[in-house]
């Protein structure tokens, strides 16, 4: 079974996720994708709890078929790097064949990402566009996603600039933001 890992922060997941979940489903070889919030950022993002992002990624791809959430990383806890998740990943699924998805900006990062060049070699890549960012040479084909950032929808979710968030998140995905009061929208969200 060939599996393709969407990692990120997901705080909060929005329309670009389910895109790429849904670009590698249709046009890649790939059996399923599977949603990975990170436990604890990397970089020091500071993020909502592990189960509230979990619970919208589950609400975010509730319309896919072939897609589910990991909780992995809460799991092993702590700070992890994606090479060392995805080797757990291997030996708790033998059977699968992992890769993993990501965005053109991520290639300028590389060189903070552990042991890259592992990544590359024995899981691969399915990149997708990001506006401002080149994609790699060698990929004979584009795809770009529209240009939503979670930052942007955090600061308009912060200020109740619901209107500014429609189309950019799932309608499920807003209301559990409501109903729980996340990302400090102000009173009444």
């Amino acid at each position: 079974m060939n599996i393709a890992i969407l990692g990120g922060s997901f705080n909060p997941p929005h329309v670009c996720h389910v895109l790429s979940a849904t670009w590698v489903l249709s046009a890649r070889p790939v059996d399923e994708v599977w949603l990975m919030p990170v436990g604890q950022h990397a970089f020091g993002k500071g993020l909502e709890s592990f189960a509230h992002r979990a619970r919208m990624c589950e609400l975010a791809a509730a319309p896919l078929n072939n897609v589910r959430v990991t909780d992995i990383e809460r799991r092993l806890g702590g700070e992890n790097r994606t090479i060392d998740t995805l080797q757990v990943l291997d030996r708790e699924h033998p059977e699968a064949r992992f890769s993993l998805i990501i965005g053109a900006d991520i290639l300028q990062e590389a060189h903070l990402w552990k042991a890259w060049d592992v990544l590359e070699r024995d899981y691969g890549f399915h990149v997708l566009g990001r506006e401002g960012y080149p994609m790699p040479e060698d990929q004979d084909f584009q795809v770009e996603l529209p240009a939503v950032s979670s930052t942007d929808l955090r600061a308009k979710l912060a200020r109740g600039d619901f209107a500014g968030c429609e189309g950019r998140l799932s309608l499920s995905v807003m209301d559990y933001i409501r109903e729980h009061r996340l990302y400090n929208i102000p009173g009444g969200g």
